[in-house]
């Protein structure tokens, strides 16, 4: 079934001694604003995660197959949708646009998140329903730097290089403890386009509510989602901005805690939106009920 309503809605997530997302352009180190010192998680990450996890419970579903994953030959996949039943025999034109449709209706992440898909035989190119912001902390974060050693040694030469010694040092950043909060937003139109459902939304939910648990790493720390609140409008073309909602999700710092460490240093308050006859404000997450 289509989508009929729109959707916003704000992720809150933490991480514990860990690097929820580094810059390789800065050696590594999480990724900060520069001038405020907040923490920052990009909105390729949060997808990389989604994409992870639709991998993991969707092993099998010829129409929840993933496009952009590790190693994927993207022209390849592409090539194959001008091969199918129903696209190959169309001119040019119709066989792109049906190449298109194909795509959208086998790969959960292009109908979700949109894909460019003129690199090949030219799929066209799909604007995806869900789109999402960088992520920001709640108050600055500090990196940690750490050094650390590798006992092994790869090569003879490196070896002896080494004359006898076989520990290699090394470095890695964390931070102690962030709060990061997300912004999302899901049109409905764009739904229609490319065929994202009701069945694709609900496992979206559930993969920002679990994503991290599947996403373990010695460099990422300990990551949760800590809540998930969706606001529902009555119709596709929504009932009030999405600014405006989502200045009724207030997380702060508690009054007598100086530096935060976990998610109970942080107090939680919502404030219903005024147009609730015609949004629904759905608590899928709360860490703070």
């Amino acid at each position: 079934m289509s989508l009929t309503n729109r959707y916003d809605f704000v992720l809150l997530f933490d991480v514990k001694d860990g690097n929820p997302n580094g810059d390789p352009d800065a050696g590594n180190l999480p990724r900060m604003d520069a001038e405020t010192g907040m923490g920052l998680v990009t909105d390729v990450c949060l997808k990389r995660k989604v994409r992870n996890f639709m991998q993991i419970t969707q092993t099998g579903d010829a129409h929840r197959k993933i496009f952009v994953k590790e190693k994927a030959i993207l022209n390849n996949m592409i090539d194959e949708a001008h091969e199918q039943d129903g696209v190959k025999d169309k001119e040019k034109g119709d066989k792109t646009e049906a190449a298109k449709k194909w795509m959208c209706a086998n790969y959960y992440d292009i109908r979700t998140f949109g894909a460019v898909m003129s690199t090949g035989k030219n799929a066209g190119q799909v604007r995806g329903p869900v789109q999402l912001t960088f992520s920001r902390s709640i108050d600055q974060i500090v990196a940690s730097e750490h050094s650390i050693t590798r006992m092994a040694v790869t090569t003879e030469k490196e070896a002896e290089n080494q004359k006898g010694e076989n520990r290699t040092m090394g470095r890695k950043f964390t931070i102690p403890y962030g709060l990061y909060r997300c912004h999302g937003f899901i049109s409905a139109h764009l739904a229609k386009q490319t065929g994202f459902d009701e069945d694709d939304l609900e496992l979206f939910w559930q993969s920002l509510m679990q994503m991290f648990d599947h996403d373990r790493s010695a460099s990422r720390g300990e990551m949760s989602a800590r809540g998930l609140f969706v606001f529902k409008h009555s119709n596709e073309l929504g009932n009030a901005p999405a600014s405006e909602l989502f200045k009724g999700i207030n997380i702060k710092l508690k009054e007598n805690v100086e530096v935060a460490r976990s998610p109970d240093d942080y107090e939680l308050s919502i404030d219903k939106p005024d147009e609730e006859s015609v949004i629904k404000l759905q608590k899928k997450l709360n860490y703070w009920k």
